[in-house]
């Protein structure tokens, strides 16, 4: 397995909407571009994410996938499980309780 230090951490917080999901594009695209192993988003301190907010993680996913990695989002509290689980998206993405299992997953 690779060492910690070539996986990627974007840590997100507050609420994720369609005048902050550019940004969190442009964050995850300068990650993708380094081609992790993993790409881990932390969404702990993200109070609201939107249909935007979730486009923008689909097309990050998609990204790192595309060579091969993998991506990861960790700390998603009930607001936004609730979220994630009614677009079924809770089945597409990967979601771990913290850092530490999503390291340790395959």
């Amino acid at each position: 397995m690779a060492k910690n230090a070539q996986h990627k951490i974007l840590a997100l917080e507050g609420e994720i909407d369609l005048h902050l999901s550019p940004g969190v594009a442009q964050e995850l695209q300068v990650l993708v571009k380094q081609q992790p192993p993993k790409l881990i988003v932390d969404l702990t301190k993200v109070s609201y994410m939107d249909s935007s907010g979730l486009a923008v993680l689909l097309e990050g996913m998609q990204s790192v996938a595309s060579y091969r990695g993998k991506f990861c989002l960790i700390g998603v509290g009930d607001p936004l499980r609730t979220v994630f689980e009614s677009s079924r998206l809770d089945q597409v993405f990967r979601i771990y309780p913290d850092v530490d299992a999503a390291l340790a997953a395959n």
